[in-house]
């Protein structure tokens, strides 16, 4: 048995994916998926106080970066109890997980041995190549070739249901209060699902924008995904940016962001085909309302 920390609600979701649930002995506080993923140790949690408005937590985080500030507290006591042969972390984002050099920083305090496996995937192409390198540390090649095989089947239905269709102009938020462009995977994914991301670039990240800079840039439907939430969240934040007046007459949706738009994994796919469903509904694809809801 290989004993995993999973310090990435992505790799959790991967590990569980690929049979390894098992061999997952610490995970973080966001790690909610599969729910078995609960019943582990957590082993990190926020710094940011609960119930912060969208702006509230903007104004946090910039000011704890610009400060050098963790935005993750690692329980370092928690992770040597652990006895870990393996930890998943990433060097992608200070934002969305525990840095590596905090992971470096702690176990070489706890003069523990274990190896750390680094997945910072930039776009959807490199999240699909993740999945086979967590599954080679973790002794589940095979699988993750399985795994990676059917989201790549998944993903070229979609892309002939949506082919010789004219890309419908999408701006996806990351954030809504300030407004953030799509970054890394997100553009991805809104050209497999036949759109065009007019603001943000593949691999890029998410950037800080205005509702003038999004209006100039003449959406045909926004889609609401604020990193962090889900659909219940992200569609009362959709509603409060419509209620303030931003884009009046284009349609706007909300999406589960942590299921499937926010989280570098497998149900990223998901994202895709509710994507697809929402620009070209023409092509017979049903919305799932449990993942999409039409705000107005």
């Amino acid at each position: 048995m290989v004993r995993i920390v999973s310090l990435l609600p992505s790799a959790t979701e991967m590990l569980f994916a690929l049979g390894a649930g098992a061999d997952v002995v610490g995970v973080t506080f966001e790690c909610d998926t599969p729910a078995e993923a609960r019943e582990r140790t957590i082993v990190s949690t926020s710094a940011l106080p609960e119930g912060l408005a969208p702006a509230e937590i903007d104004a946090a985080v910039t000011a704890r970066l610009a400060a050098g500030e963790d935005l993750y507290h690692l329980d370092a006591g928690a992770l040597a109890d652990l006895d870990a042969d393996l930890v998943v972390t990433q060097d992608l984002c200070a934002v969305c997980a525990v840095d590596v050099s905090v992971v470096d920083d702690a176990l070489a305090y706890l003069g523990c041995r274990a190896d750390v496996l680094t997945l910072d995937p930039q776009d959807l192409a490199e999240v699909l190549a993740s999945v086979a390198t967590l599954g080679g540390a973790c002794g589940r090649a095979a699988e993750a070739a399985d795994l990676t095989a059917g989201l790549r089947e998944r993903l070229d239905v979609v892309r002939r249901s949506v082919a010789g269709r004219a890309p419908v102009p999408v701006m996806v938020l990351e954030w809504t209060d300030p407004p953030f462009t799509p970054g890394h995977w997100v553009p991805d994914m809104v050209a497999a699902a036949g759109g065009r991301s007019v603001l943000g670039s593949p691999g890029a990240r998410s950037e800080r924008t205005t509702w003038e800079a999004v209006a100039a840039a003449a959406p045909e439907v926004v889609v609401a995904a604020p990193c962090g939430f889900g659909l219940d969240d992200a569609a009362r934040l959709a509603g409060e940016a419509c209620v303030a007046g931003a884009l009046p007459g284009v349609p706007l949706w909300a999406v589960d962001a942590n299921a499937s738009f926010a989280r570098p994994g497998p149900r990223l796919v998901d994202g895709v085909e509710a994507m697809a469903a929402i620009l070209h509904p023409e092509a017979g694809a049903d919305l799932d309302p449990r993942m999409v809801r039409r705000i107005r």
